[in-house]
């Protein structure tokens, strides 16, 4: 078993030829424009175009109306759907039209996960992060017991996750991903730190080689 890695917020072309080299699962691109990494179609479609096909586009979004959520997908060749946002479970499948979609899920208490489990049965995904009042990732962790063993849905954990926390993420709590952005950024919050980013995927081996050993 191996636990996949998604880095996101990437907004430079180097930063997106680092994660590929890397050997990322997936690149998360942020269309939300409050947020400092925020990216237009545009560039996100320029970014899309440097991915080899065994590596996901994602495209994270908040309350954005639908036929908004269509376009960007069409535009950015987006292959997965992210909605961190208070969009209803058919809102999500509406702006999906078919194609991957993910929940994020605001972590405030153990009942989040569950009630999201019951309510976004569609979602491919459930993506587990810290509340905070604003929206899309918080860049903080939350109490990791609060997620059961007993899954209906693949989890993908963030929030708060570097290269010195993802390990003991990975032991504890077992996810089928794991996602970081402000963990592996450098001096500028739109700016990835290539040695973050490395020695962010050796600690995701090296936790997986313990695991696999122990197994």
């Amino acid at each position: 078993m191996r636990t996949q890695i998604k880095f996101c917020g990437l907004v430079r072309p180097e930063d997106v030829d680092t994660a590929v080299a890397l050997g990322v699962d997936a690149v998360g691109f942020v269309f939300y424009p409050k947020s400092p990494r925020y990216v237009d179609a545009l560039l996100a479609r320029e970014l899309r175009r440097r991915l080899p096909s065994w590596v996901c586009a994602v495209g994270l979004v908040v309350n954005e109306p639908i036929e908004a959520v269509l376009q960007l997908r069409a535009q950015a060749s987006l292959d997965v759907i992210q909605f961190h946002g208070d969009e209803t479970p058919e809102q999500c499948a509406a702006a999906a039209d078919g194609s991957p979609w993910w929940r994020a899920v605001r972590m405030r208490g153990p009942d989040d996960l569950l009630h999201s489990a019951q309510s976004f049965r569609g979602a491919e995904a459930l993506l587990v992060d810290s509340f905070h009042a604003g929206y899309g990732g918080s860049g903080q962790s939350f109490d990791w017991s609060w997620i059961a063993s007993d899954r209906s849905l693949p989890l993908i954990l963030s929030g708060g996750l570097d290269p010195d926390s993802v390990g003991e993420a990975i032991e504890q709590v077992a996810p089928v991903a794991v996602d970081v952005s402000s963990g592996i950024q450098g001096s500028d919050p739109r700016n990835k730190d290539p040695a973050r980013m490395e020695r962010f995927v050796h600690a995701v081996l090296q936790a997986d080689a313990r695991k696999n050993r122990l197994s």
